[in-house]
């Protein structure tokens, strides 16, 4: 499945180990805070858990949000919807 994760974390530290544990899962990071790619069930779960595992549960916020292909391709994009010094083809290939 492709998944996006969206983040908003006051702490520093945490959340660099957020960021670091979405690349290590293969995630692509779109935006600052914001990360795409391909999980299967598995690599979610373990991703959700680890990332739990950093967070405040009482101040940050961490969404998930799977979605098929065809979702994705039908997403619309505004403005400078993705930081084009981040985004890679491989990315840019998931909304053709």
């Amino acid at each position: 499945m492709i998944a996006w994760v969206l983040y908003d974390i006051e702490n520093d530290k945490a959340r660099t180990q957020v960021a670091k544990h979405c690349k290590q899962a293969g995630l692509y990071r779109v935006q600052y805070s914001v990360f795409l790619g391909t999980l299967d069930a598995e690599q979610k779960d373990v991703l959700s858990l680890k990332l739990e595992a950093l967070i405040n549960p009482d101040r940050d916020k961490v969404y998930i949000f799977p979605m098929s292909k065809n979702e994705l391709q039908q997403t619309i994009l505004l403005g400078q919807a993705f930081d084009k010094k981040l985004v890679t083809d491989e990315i840019k290939a998931l909304f053709l």
